[in-house]
């Protein structure tokens, strides 16, 4: 069943998605409620899991590259190995599945070009990921209306030694050429995050 929201939800989640260090005081003063009241409309769609409030960075002022990766997985079950593969994976900040030729889209970042060229065809490439029939990497340009993006940095622990999709960073190429910053989850890692 879809949550239905009113007139008074939707302004409180505009004000949060505008400011989410408002306080109730000041949210219901814009909606014309008292303190208690904007705090329990807020607590209701929380427990619902309707919002959550979060930080997002903008990738813009971090300089970050992004692409979109689609792919044409095999089957159901090769789609959920990939997903689980790079369920770790802190350069994904979102993995989809679509209903179209291609079944699974990514969107990546990564802080140069160089490091994106390698999440293209390297090993820790979901384009490389078993059961990939055909994909396109598209790397985007210009981010219009919302630069700012929930990224997963707490993935970015800088403790393991192998990459969450297994991968050795210390033994690939374009690692030790100096081509590719390393998985962020490894001690590897020499980027900036």
């Amino acid at each position: 069943m879809m949550n239905m929201l009113d007139e008074i939800d939707k302004k409180i989640i505009s004000i949060l998605i505008r400011d989410g260090r408002k306080t109730y005081k000041e949210i219901g003063d814009e909606i014309g409620y008292t303190i208690m009241g904007a705090k329990r409309r807020i607590q209701k769609m929380l427990s619902s899991g309707l919002i959550e409030i979060s930080a997002s960075l903008n990738v813009k002022k971090m300089n970050l590259h992004m692409a979109l990766i689609l792919l044409e997985m095999e089957n159901r079950d090769s789609i959920v190995k990939c997903l689980e593969r790079f369920r770790e994976c802190p350069r994904i900040i979102s993995m989809f599945t679509l209903l179209s030729g291609y079944n699974l889209a990514a969107l990546i970042i990564a802080e140069n070009m160089d490091t994106l060229e390698s999440e293209s065809m390297e090993r820790c490439s979901l384009r490389c990921a078993e059961g990939v029939r055909r994909s396109e990497f598209y790397p985007i340009g210009s981010i219009y209306y919302h630069p700012y993006l929930k990224l997963r940095l707490n993935l970015f622990t800088r403790i393991r030694v192998k990459a969450p999709c297994g991968v050795d960073c210390s033994k690939c190429t374009r690692y030790m050429d100096e081509k590719c910053l390393g998985c962020p989850a490894t001690k590897y890692y020499r980027g900036p995050l």
